[in-house]
């Protein structure tokens, strides 16, 4: 078995991947609030997190990855209010809009999908386990986890109970044993959705969601969390108490969290005005440029999400496809996914940078090498390993002649000026060759000339 090699936040450290059971190994990733389309950042841990399971797949026999939905919080509350519908109608709304987005970045679907309003049965279980051991309290209609109940509170965020109070998301009531006591259920209004439970009728709070269908979908314990940094503290070590306490045990083996986005180096924030959604950016750029983008950075390290790096992306990936496309009528060899260059960059803690470098290695012997044996073996290397990073899975004369944009000569067009072209440098009228290139060219489409004929490609 290749050995995976994880950054675990809870140690600092990077660690050989052993999960609990080899047979069925377990994921569990925070997915969105849907009261709106998601941002850029949001997309960042679903294509990182799609990179390590399939990953994952490819080591086990078996992988199950469960990412949440939340879809019962107060800014879908607002939004509905806002719109004088119910929460159902937009959670349900922006859950397939997230959907067809993530698709659009080709990120498979994962294994399970959990919604929170299916599982206030369990919540509400949690919290009177919780609060039959000790570990949580009821005051003024609000059921609390008691902090100083768990001895090592703050272990996977690295702070200490007297210090994490500064800059915090809590909340400060004059009910609360103690600051940092957080709330498991909380009272609703009339007006508000809610559920009846022991503490009279409400709903659930943000942090027991995760750890209730954790439990539900995936056992006590599992192999891997993952997330964006924002949510290791609180969110994820909320999580933590609370399972911990409720379970016994670890509850998480490996915790895995990747970096923040900046936009044109400023950190993405609503408050600049600099959030981009990734529905916008679709109209603009195919999914797999923006992939291709959000891979280009190692997971951990910042991403200066610029139009500078998308430029980049749709670059490199026109390097790819374009050797692909020289190669048509070669067949690829026979390679196992274990047996490429990124597969072996990845089991390094998913260093997505070197394996793109491998993939333009690949790219570089299939436009220079005259070996049939060495071109096989690098355009297996380029579709191969692109399909485990999610890449190149798009027909490379595709790629070149379909576009986003409705402006400009249709693909029938281009041929017929390609052939007149053609023609029209037969006749050695070169004037009147170069001429039908530059109007192309003028018009977004480059023409490429080579051993096997005219080729062009849409300027993005």
């Amino acid at each position: 078995m290749p050995e995976l090699r994880l950054h675990n936040t809870l140690t600092g450290a990077k660690e050989v991947f052993t999960p609990r059971d080899p047979e069925r190994v377990t994921m569990y990733v925070c997915g969105p609030t849907v009261y709106n389309y998601v941002h850029i950042g949001n997309a960042r841990p679903v294509v990182v997190f799609d990179c390590l399971y399939r990953l994952l797949c490819a080591l086990y026999p078996q992988v199950v990855y469960a990412r949440n939905v939340t879809d019962i919080d107060d800014k879908i509350i607002e939004t509905a209010s806002q719109r004088g519908t119910d929460i159902t109608e937009v959670s349900t709304e922006f859950t397939q809009k997230y959907r067809e987005d993530m698709a659009a970045l080709s990120a498979l679907s994962p294994t399970i999908e959990p919604m929170a309003t299916e599982h206030i049965d369990e919540m509400i279980a949690l919290t009177e386990q919780l609060i039959a051991e000790g570990h949580a309290y009821e005051a003024k209609g609000h059921a609390l986890f008691a902090v100083e109940s768990m001895p090592g509170y703050g272990a996977l965020s690295g702070r200490k109970l007297d210090d994490m109070m500064a800059g915090a998301r809590v909340e400060v009531a004059d009910y609360k044993r103690h600051p940092g006591d957080f709330v498991l259920w909380k009272p609703s209004a009339d007006e508000e959705p809610g559920w009846e439970s022991p503490w009279g009728r409400g709903r659930p709070g943000w942090h027991l969601e995760c750890s209730a269908m954790i439990r539900a979908h995936l056992g006590e314990a599992i192999d891997i969390h993952g997330g964006g940094r924002d949510l290791i503290f609180p969110h994820h070590e909320n999580e933590r108490a609370q399972s911990c306490c409720a379970y016994g045990g670890d509850f998480v083996r490996y915790w895995i969290h990747n970096a923040f986005i900046d936009m044109d180096g400023e950190k993405m924030s609503k408050s600049l005005g600099n959030v981009r959604t990734v529905r916008e950016l679709l109209e603009l750029f195919p999914g797999e440029v923006l992939r291709f983008a959000l891979l280009s950075a190692h997971y951990r390290s910042a991403l200066n999400f610029s139009e500078k790096l998308l430029s980049s992306a749709r670059g490199a990936l026109d390097t790819f496809y374009g050797a692909l496309r020289r190669q048509t009528d070669t067949e690829a060899a026979v390679l196992n996914v274990e047996e490429t260059r990124v597969f072996s960059a990845l089991l390094d803690d998913m260093n997505t940078p070197e394996a793109i470098a491998a993939l333009h290695a690949a790219a570089s012997t299939l436009n220079k090498s005259d070996d049939p044996q060495e071109i096989a073996r690098a355009k297996a290397e380029l579709t191969v390993g692109g399909r485990l990073l999610g890449l190149l899975d798009t027909d490379p004369e595709a790629w070149f002649t379909d576009s986003l944009r409705s402006e400009g000569p249709t693909a029938e067009e281009i041929d017929l000026l390609v052939e007149a072209r053609i023609a029209a440098k037969a006749n050695r009228d070169f004037q009147r060759a170069d001429q039908i290139r530059a109007d192309l060219e003028a018009q977004g489409v480059m023409l490429e000339d080579g051993p096997n004929g005219t080729q062009w490609r849409r300027r993005n």
